[in-house]
């Protein structure tokens, strides 16, 4: 499978200003190129192709006046800009035909976006140098924090520019499936919340980090300071890179914990189970702020993908599962409960049941994983004896209830 590898970037003043020139000069081929499209569809002409959009706007560009500061950059940043804008139209019409949720058709990008990136391939040259820099054309020798160890050799690099001043390099490279983890006997299933993150069909709660709400404060100061700034000026870009950092910090803080439990999970248990949660619908509430902030779509794409990766079984049920509704003990259905009920009795068994562990097993039961009730807290309630029953007689008695 394809992996992405992102690392930190450290260029130096001179590299920040050629990256600069890269990224206006890839954002200016790619509008070019989105107008020649959109001229030629208002007069109902083909769409030009990509080759005859290469020849007009980068190699006899280069020739004109006002286009002669493209031959400052890589000529395959420019080229892969094109390869973008195909893309961008090929998911608009796969949308429109079904093949892939709707995307919108493309659009301008401006210089004022927050977020750049060129990208690499192997025909720019580039490579890893033997100090361990990041040698790029027309760049030069980028300094790299390297926090691991690639796969394999990947054939493209990506340098992205993030909201909050941020260089990156991301790499997409391809594991084969010795990385595959030796079987486990463990087979877990897990009911996502917002009291508890995450509650396992074994009875663990791991606790919601709850790390926007933990940084509200800071960030309630850091937007308040930008809206005081006039919009342009440059007390306001730094007043914006203040949020943006701000926010960069949850958002990083939250990816590394959905990394360290998704890993831990995957590498404890041979299959994980999953609900399939209605995210869009409940970001529509007025719980939407902890919705985001717990950033479930995230945590189950780390453990689809991870499971695919080591060789482990990943299942998602289907959302209209009863989980909540279900005794995980007998399986008799005993109808919705309001959200403020945390235990309830089974009427039919009379098991007390706590439920976001009777929720974790019966999403484990869903996905026909084999689960046990150790450490699941549940108990057998008293439960009164029926009348006939409840004699020493050896023969049955009238009986005289009324």
């Amino acid at each position: 499978m394809l992996l992405r590898y992102s690392f930190r970037l450290y260029p130096s003043v001179g590299q920040c200003v050629s990256l600069a020139r890269a990224f206006g000069c890839a954002r200016v081929v790619y509008n070019d190129a989105l107008r020649a499209r959109e001229t030629a569809r208002g007069k109902g002409m083909p769409f030009p192709k990509t080759g005859e959009l290469s020849k007009t706007l980068i190699t006899e560009a280069k020739k004109i006046p006002e286009r002669v500061w493209l031959g400052e950059v890589s000529a395959v940043v420019l080229q892969q800009s094109l390869r973008d804008l195909d893309a961008a139209y090929r998911n608009f019409f796969d949308g429109l035909k079904g093949k892939r949720p709707r995307m919108g058709a493309p659009r301008y990008k401006s210089k004022r976006d927050t977020r750049q990136a060129v990208r690499f391939t192997a025909n720019a040259h580039w490579k890893i140098t033997a100090g361990g820099k990041l040698r790029l054309p027309k760049v030069g020798d980028v300094k790299v924090k390297w926090s691991r160890v690639l796969p394999s050799t990947p054939s493209t690099v990506t340098v992205v520019k993030d909201s909050a001043g941020r260089y990156f390099a991301s790499f997409v490279v391809d594991t084969g499936p010795e990385e595959a983890l030796p079987q486990v006997p463990g087979q877990v299933g897990i009911d996502l919340g917002l009291g508890h993150f995450a509650v396992l069909s074994d009875g663990t709660k791991i606790d919601s980090p709850r790390f926007l709400r933990r940084a509200e404060k800071r960030l309630k100061k850091a937007q308040r300071d930008l809206s005081r700034r006039e919009k342009g000026s440059g007390n306001g870009d730094k007043a914006r890179i203040k949020v943006a950092r701000a926010h960069a910090r949850v958002a990083d803080a939250r990816r590394e914990f959905h990394h360290r439990l998704s890993t831990k999970l995957i590498r404890e248990n041979q299959a994980v189970a999953v609900e399939d949660l209605a995210v869009k619908g409940l970001a529509r509430t007025r719980l939407a702020k902890s919705v985001h902030d717990a950033g479930w779509s995230a945590f189950v794409g780390m453990l689809e993908y991870k499971a695919a990766r080591y060789g482990r079984t990943f299942t998602r049920i289907g959302r209209f599962e009863p989980t909540s509704q279900v005794c995980s003990q007998c399986g008799v259905k005993g109808g919705p409960k309001p959200l403020h009920v945390r235990v309830w009795t089974c009427g039919a068994c009379g098991a007390v049941l706590d439920r976001d562990i009777n929720a974790a097993v019966n999403v484990a039961k869903a996905a026909g994983l084999a689960v046990t009730a150790c450490r699941a807290h549940v108990r057998r309630a008293p439960v009164p004896a029926p009348r006939g029953e409840a004699g020493t007689h050896p023969t049955p008695q009238p009986s005289t209830a009324r």
